[in-house]
């Protein structure tokens, strides 16, 4: 068992068009089923804490409506912590929900930057899917290097903002950005789903993505309990091996001392 952070937009309105949005249900619920049925604790956390601004959700999905309807979600939920006062040693995996908002609050938060990094730095998992990797915007490790510099990763594209109408409205291209900052942007169709893995980012292009985003998640925190345990296991076979050598060495010098 693990503890994943989902980290959700404060913005409740894109840019000055007064057009409602907020984090997108899909891109939080599917990846919350896919932790939540392996066991893994997940908290949540916004940008700037309290409740955080929710999109439209699909009552024709099931998943959106257990997850809207979850009683532990709602209480999550309804007061999640500030990212900027997260303690990022306390988590195994930061997932970064998409939905428009997050163009406008993700890319400059300190406190988000810290809380990935740190996350990252300390061997956690990475993940982000849609307009999420916003947040991976600007993240520079303990080594100096920026998260995204020289990784492939997949986001919301071009063509999408432009079938979505909303390429007037961003701030930015937020592929062109991650390009910017050195990675290499991989895509798919418009809309069709794509994952992207590069050792402990996983990213993900569009709400189609959002629970391969999770599974190829879970899968390297599978990947780390499993090596946990083997550790362990040698630990203890270590522990087992020197008592056993103290036990002989005991018996030789007692048989020594009766001669």
């Amino acid at each position: 068992m693990k503890k994943i952070l989902m980290v959700l937009t404060s913005v409740s309105e894109l840019g000055d068009t007064g057009e409602k949005t907020g984090y997108n249900v899909a891109e939080a619920a599917h990846p919350w089923k896919v932790f939540a049925d392996s066991g893994h604790i997940v908290d949540f956390a916004s940008i700037q804490g309290g409740q955080p601004p929710q999109d439209v959700v699909d009552r024709e999905d099931p998943i959106q409506v257990a997850f809207t309807e979850s009683e532990t979600t709602r209480a999550g939920l309804y007061n999640t912590a500030r990212v900027a006062v997260v303690d990022p040693e306390q988590y195994d995996g930061v997932y970064l929900v998409g939905g428009h908002g997050t163009m406008w609050d993700f890319p400059d938060s300190e406190g988000l930057q810290k809380l990935v990094a740190g996350v990252y730095d300390a061997g956690g998992v990475v993940g982000a899917v849609c307009h999420g990797p916003a947040g991976l915007v600007n993240v520079e490790l303990a080594d100096g290097f920026r998260l995204v510099s020289g990784r492939k990763v997949a986001a919301f594209t071009n063509d999408e903002e432009v079938a979505a109408g909303k390429d007037k409205v961003i701030p930015f291209f937020l592929a062109d950005r991650l390009e910017e900052q050195g990675a290499t942007h991989v895509q798919a169709d418009v809309f069709e789903e794509k994952v992207v893995v590069d050792d402990r980012l996983v990213t993900g292009q569009n709400p189609a993505s959002a629970g391969g985003v999770a599974k190829e998640m879970e899968k390297l925190l599978a990947e780390v309990i499993h090596q946990e345990k083997a550790e362990e296991e040698s630990e203890a076979q270590a522990l087992r091996e020197a008592k056993d050598a103290e036990k002989a060495a005991e018996k030789a010098a007692a048989e020594e001392t009766g001669h």
